[in-house]
């Protein structure tokens, strides 16, 4: 009887793990499955197991294509199991092409002639998973804010980032949800952050590596209207629940989508683009309508200088420009009170109300 063994956490079990058992299963005759306990998790990654060992013991031991389940107590790293390994002694020990610690288990298997077998990568039958992106989906929210931009933007992005700069932004309701989502897409108000947010995802890597910015999931991640230094990763300067803002938003939709990806490398005046954040720092600083929007339209004259066509003018508002990259999507405009806001709203059918938004 040909004995094959394998060993991982198996934290929380999800269908990639039952591939592996599978195709480990039909390497021999017997399949010996053996997990780290609770005192080896925490002592390793400091972190105990999603369920008790018992429970996680029963649930292998109810899979058809294992034989035999182990509990491991070792505190070598990566050879937890080294004390079952060298009792059950057998034939085969299964790890994956992602196995960290592919020389001492060699080692391991040398000792009593076992082999040592790498299994190959087969094309998934389902998305594949792992228990971390499992919790992360777990604690995911069911509902996050978009935003919009005021100043700085492009500042947030690595490449473009200046230092002792900032970039102005603010989380803003309605919310959306995985089922439920009120906006145009690809419209310019971090959409792709809060999507990689519901799922579960770090939105700011996966920003970062489209070649944008991580503004979006940052400020959609923290809500409130706030205030980023400008560099290769976010940190917040300061936030403001962003009361005063309140009835005095609205963004405009221009009916054509933006990729900000696709315009990232044009050239624009960064100058005047963190003159502008400076202002609607101070704005934010003081709760000044006044400040925010001359910081509004100091970065819109940007915009515009980058070949964006000119925004409506709409009755009653202080100051507008294009959200995200612009070229289409939302336009934000800022008004002094809410009456006009909602006055603009009646007589402008592409124009809607939203509200900063702010979790403490």
């Amino acid at each position: 009887m040909k004995k094959v063994f394998v060993s991982g956490c198996y934290d929380i079990l999800h269908a990639g793990h039952l591939q592996f058992f599978e195709e480990a299963r039909a390497l021999g005759d017997y399949l010996i499955v053996s997990f780290a306990s609770a005192d080896v998790l925490w002592h390793h990654k400091r972190r105990k197991p999603s369920i008790p060992d018992d429970h996680k013991l029963v649930l292998l031991q109810g899979l058809r294509m294992i034989d035999e389940v182990v509990i491991t107590q070792g505190h070598k790293e990566g050879l937890d199991f080294e004390e079952a390994f060298l009792r059950i002694r057998p034939d085969l020990l299964i790890v994956t092409e992602d196995d960290l610690y592919g020389e001492v288990k060699r080692a391991l298997c040398d000792q009593i002639g076992a082999q040592y077998t790498v299994l190959p990568k087969t094309p998934p039958r389902f998305e594949p998973v792992s228990t971390s992106s499992i919790v992360r989906w777990v604690q995911a929210p069911t509902e996050a804010p978009l935003r919009v931009d005021f100043a700085g933007g492009w500042l947030d992005v690595p490449r473009f980032s200046r230092p002792g700069e900032f970039v102005v932004n603010c989380a803003i309701s309605p919310l959306v949800s995985l089922r439920e989502w009120p906006y145009e897409r690809q419209a310019g108000l971090g959409g792709s952050g809060a999507w990689a947010l519901l799922n579960g995802r770090d939105g700011v890597e996966s920003e970062i590596d489209l070649g944008v910015g991580w503004q979006d999931p940052a400020v959609i991640r923290e809500t409130g209207l706030c205030v980023w230094r400008s560099g290769h990763s976010p940190v917040l300067d300061f936030k403001h629940n962003g009361d005063f803002l309140t009835g005095r938003m609205a963004i405009y939709w221009t009916g054509i989508q933006h990729d900000t990806p696709g315009i990232a490398n044009h050239p624009r005046d960064y100058d005047r683009i963190a003159r502008s954040a400076r202002i609607a720092r101070e704005g934010v600083l003081h709760a000044s309508l006044d400040l925010l929007a001359e910081g509004i339209l100091l970065y819109h004259s940007a915009q515009l200088d980058e070949g964006m066509h000119p925004l409506p003018k709409i009755l009653h508002s202080i100051a507008h420009k294009y959200c995200g990259g612009g070229h289409g999507g939302y336009a934000l405009y800022l008004f002094n009170d809410a009456v006009h806001r909602d006055a603009a709203i009646s007589a402008t059918p592409e124009l809607r109300a939203v509200e900063p938004m702010c979790r403490i």
